[in-house]
């Protein structure tokens, strides 16, 4: 019998068992009406994937889930297909290249991708992470196909047919020619597997975006709009025979939950003043060294405060000057959370790109705050170095950081950013 693949049309997932088996020779039936959302829900289906989530993957054996698993099983069944390679090494390098394929370039697109479409909420500050992270995963892609035409060897092989599939809605939907002509390598492979025969004939003519995707609604935001009213008729139509008072006495009883202290707040006394300093700062126009700079190492307590060097893991990224003062910009708006325990200078370094961005902390306690590394996800874009005041050195960094002196270590700023 022939091997009959449930999904419906225009699925990326879909495509790799079809592509692979075009490769192979072997016959895979696309089921034909199937409509997601009502196809996938019937008992017939939950019984070969109990999730309701395609593609599935009908077998003489029985029943097969998971889009990679169902490609292998139709290039494993063709027992002299060359799509796994010809030694054990050549497979284990195209196992390698599918799960990169996975983990980074499919999850890294999902993240930016899938909120766009509505699957999940939207927030710009996390997309803009998420463009980061993938921005890497491609970089890393684009350096291994500098030297080569494909993943492993010389033809194609299922990592490429994985590794294209899962490209594709980034090329059709959000990655623009301005985005992807920072990766030229990635570029050409991509267009070079699409135009392959085995490809066109599954996926059609496939044309990339010319812009991003707008965000869509929230797929169930609707209904859940519909639930609040039948709930206000009843609280309106309750109200006239007091049911609900024996529980609004109680609640008016109850005392109020005490609002949790941040551990910093539990920190012994400090002879700094935090705000102080900010003002010394803000109000000091001349004499910036002789003052504010003096004042700070005055006022500085090495107990009950700690500074800190950060510099941006990927400056190599920083190509464009607005795209990395914004990226700056975002990152000073979310540290909001701590303004009241921290004090920081970003600069954004060179005449031309990539730009270096660098930054000096002042922090109450001895370490980062645990809140902050952990509600402030852009924390791990940058390595963090803990200023050895016993170096003359590094304080001498610490009060060039401050005022912003010109040039930086050899280099003029692009621009200097306080958050106090």
């Amino acid at each position: 019998m022939a091997l009959v693949l449930h999904s419906g049309q225009g699925n990326k997932n879909a495509y790799k068992s079809l592509i692979a088996a075009e490769y192979c020779g072997v016959k895979v039936e696309l089921v034909k009406e199937f409509q997601m959302g009502v196809s996938n829900k019937t008992p017939e289906f939950l019984k070969m994937n109990p999730l309701g989530k395609v593609p599935v993957l009908e077998t003489p054996e029985g029943p097969i889930f998971e889009s990679n698993a169902i490609a292998r099983y139709v290039v494993k069944s063709k027992g002299d297909s060359t799509l796994h390679g010809s030694s054990v090494y050549e497979y284990a390098q195209i196992e390698q290249w599918i799960d990169f394929a996975t983990t980074e370039i499919d999850v890294g697109l999902g993240r930016w991708i899938y909120p766009r479409m509505g699957f999940a909420p939207y927030n710009a500050q996390i997309e803009e992470t998420a463009i980061t992270f993938f921005k890497r995963s491609l970089t890393a892609l684009n350096t291994h196909l500098a030297t080569t035409t494909f993943l492993v060897g010389d033809s194609v092989t299922l990592a490429d047919i994985i590794m294209t599939c899962n490209l594709y809605l980034g090329f059709i939907r959000v990655m623009t020619k301005t985005f992807t002509s920072e990766f030229s390598h990635v570029e050409r492979y991509f267009w070079t597997l699409v135009n392959q025969p085995n490809f066109k004939k599954i996926m059609g003519e496939v044309k990339q975006t010319e812009s991003v995707l707008p965000v869509q609604k929230r797929a169930g935001a609707p209904a859940a709009v519909k639930e609040t009213k039948p709930k206000e008729t009843k609280a309106k139509e309750a109200k006239p025979k007091e049911a609900p008072k024996p529980k609004e006495v109680e609640e008016e009883e109850a005392p109020p939950k005490p609002k949790a202290k941040n551990p910093l707040d539990l920190l012994p006394p400090s002879p700094m003043v935090l705000d102080e300093w900010k003002r010394l700062y803000s109000n000091t126009k001349t004499n910036f060294r002789e003052v504010a700079i003096k004042g700070f190492w005055e006022m500085f307590d090495a107990e009950g405060y700690s500074l800190w060097f950060c510099d941006y893991k990927y400056q190599d990224e920083n190509t464009v000057s607005f795209v990395t003062l914004n990226k700056v910009g975002g990152f000073l708006q979310r540290m909001d959370l701590a303004r009241k325990y921290a004090f920081g200078k970003m600069l954004v370094i060179g005449a031309n790109p990539p730009y270096k961005v660098k930054g000096l902390w002042l922090f109450r306690g001895k370490e980062i705050p645990s809140f902050v590394m952990e509600e402030c996800y852009d924390m791990e874009l940058y390595e963090w170095t803990k200023v050895d005041l016993s170096d003359e050195a590094q304080k001498e960094r610490v009060s060039q950081m401050i005022e912003d002196a010109e040039p930086f270590e050899g280099e003029p700023l692009l621009d200097a950013k306080c958050f106090k």
